[in-house]
């Protein structure tokens, strides 16, 4: 592959970086109005699923409509890491990317361990789309 053409890990990964970015933003009272929501709506493709960590399966219309409804949700102290980012499976184009994702809510830490599918799609911004996003959570380490 050229210089000049990401890689679908390259790609994917981004994706992850830029989606959470976006929930920052999107969750944060002072934040909240320079987002454009359809960009969340967007890059979640057709038939997507979500497992929560708590178990529950969610399709893609209950995702886009918990994301909508918690607008401005979190005071300025809300943060998301992404760690330990790693491709799994993938094919020409489709690939599953495996990473941790790390909360401050309120004072309180979380992570849980995440595993999401991608296609491509020449119409998101990253040049791939959600397809499948299990969470599970982690313990939080002590300090």
């Amino acid at each position: 592959m050229s210089a000049g053409n990401p890689t679908l890990f390259s790609q994917a990964s981004a994706e992850v970086v830029g989606l959470h970015r976006f929930f920052v933003d999107w969750f944060v009272a002072a934040r909240a109005d320079t987002v454009d929501f359809s960009r969340f709506e967007g890059v979640m493709g057709e038939g997507l699923t979500m497992i929560a960590p708590s178990g529950q399966i969610l399709d893609r219309d209950a995702v886009i409509d918990y994301v909508r409804s918690s607008r401005a949700t979190c005071d300025d102290g809300f943060a998301i890491s992404i760690e330990d980012i790693r491709p799994g499976w993938q094919t020409e184009d489709s690939i599953v990317v495996l990473y941790v994702e790390a909360q401050l809510r309120g004072g309180e830490r979380s992570r849980r361990q995440s595993s999401a599918v991608f296609t491509t799609s020449s119409s998101a911004p990253n040049g791939v789309e959600w397809r499948h996003l299990h969470e599970t959570w982690l313990q939080v380490p002590e300090r």
